[in-house]
């Protein structure tokens, strides 16, 4: 099993009652799952700052979730943070709105057909955050059309906080099926157990072994 290079808190070290839920709740259902949490868990306030934030702004909120999804996995796409990558939203999944097909052309999500304009537009501003893109007005004008101010913040922060944990999550090496294993809540296809997940990343076309193109222009 890799190390991680910030140590994971026990769960069964732990003893406030309600952290222990949210572990729980991440062993169950997943994103996040529970081993990114239980590095969080060094520093309380950090642990519920983002467990706060993340059911408040990716699982509820106003903006729709399934966008909220492909953006995050646009997110993992580029900066190859496999631990997130390697994630599915269970809300998502089981309400059919973002499927396996979803996920194969996001880095090339402009030419591809998989997405309508609704999405393109969230990922053109996924992408202009992720690679810190110039924009300009008819940039903004696309994504006026498809969402409220209200919405377009709510995505942009969202964003915003999942490349930031991910920048930071793919540089402690830690992994799926470490911490509370045996439930596979939100794990993508092929990534269910230990043993499957490590069959996955042994194929020659597993994601994260072709570093994406950095991007130079906004799409528009």
């Amino acid at each position: 099993m890799s190390k991680p290079y910030i140590s994971y808190i026990d769960p069964a070290s732990m003893k406030d009652a309600a952290m222990l839920a949210e572990i729980e709740r991440c062993r169950t259902y997943g994103t996040p799952r529970p081993e990114s949490q239980a590095i969080r868990a060094h520093v309380p306030n950090v642990f519920w700052s983002f467990a706060n934030s993340w059911r408040d702004v990716f699982h509820t909120g106003i903006a729709d979730h399934a966008i909220k999804e492909l953006c995050r996995l646009y997110v993992s796409r580029s900066v190859l943070c496999e631990f997130c990558g390697n994630q599915r939203s269970i809300k998502a999944a089981t309400a059919g709105e973002v499927i396996e097909d979803h996920v194969k052309d996001l880095i090339n999500f402009e030419s591809s057909t998989r997405y309508n304009e609704r999405q393109k537009a969230a990922l053109s501003y996924a992408e202009a955050i992720t690679w810190d893109l110039p924009v300009d007005d008819k940039f903004w004008a696309r994504l006026h059309r498809n969402f409220s101010e209200p919405e377009l913040v709510e995505i942009g922060y969202f964003i915003a906080l999942t490349m930031g944990q991910q920048r930071w999550l793919r540089t402690l090496n830690i992994e799926h099926h470490q911490i509370l294993p045996g439930v596979d809540g939100s794990m993508a296809p092929g990534f269910e157990d230990m043993e499957k997940l490590q069959q996955s990343k042994a194929q020659p076309d597993y994601w994260a072994k072709s570093a994406p193109k950095p991007q130079t222009q906004a799409a528009e």
